[in-house]
């Protein structure tokens, strides 16, 4: 489906910044045009000052999103979730990020979730990184547990497993 959308947008590089940010930070787009978190409006001026772009590629970014329906449907329903990663240090949280050879891999999730109950540690969230998003998609499990080095090391001798990391 990215890829969909951003062949829409293959004409201007600068578009597809501005879908990129609105599709990764989770941004909305209502039915005035503006960008917006929840019911919270994200000045054009303040992406565009982030992406490097005329303030103006964002107004005509907005402008193509509503006018197509395809668009309009889902940028007016796509929604942020909030991540306890970048809180792990300041809430005393352990933050594990399992990098994989192939993220297209079936029971990734399935499998390091089972080992995690293996060795009786609770989840309090589990991120995966869209392979559209990203070249090289994460799958990040946050915890309030501090994690055997034996379950690290059953994790990293997962065949689809390229390394294993704890913050």
């Amino acid at each position: 489906m990215f890829e969909q959308i951003m062949e829409k947008f293959e004409g201007s590089p600068s578009q597809q910044t501005v879908i990129r940010l609105l599709l990764e930070r989770g941004f909305s787009v209502n039915d005035e045009g503006r960008v917006v978190s929840g019911g919270i409006e994200i000045p054009n001026t303040g992406i565009a000052r982030e992406l490097g772009v005329d303030r103006r590629v964002v107004d005509s970014t907005t402008d193509a999103i509503l006018e197509d329906d395809e668009l309009r449907r889902i940028f007016q329903n796509i929604s942020q979730v909030p991540s306890l990663m970048d809180l792990g240090p300041v809430l005393d949280l352990t933050v594990l990020t399992v990098a994989v050879r192939d993220a297209e891999e079936r029971g990734i999730v399935a499998d390091v979730s089972a080992l995690l109950a293996e060795y009786d540690i609770t989840i309090r969230q589990l991120i995966t990184e869209d392979p559209e998003f990203t070249d090289e998609p994460r799958l990040h499990v946050v915890s309030d547990e501090e994690l055997p080095g034996e379950l690290i090391n059953d994790l990293t001798n997962l065949p689809y497993v390229r390394s294993v990391e704890i913050q």
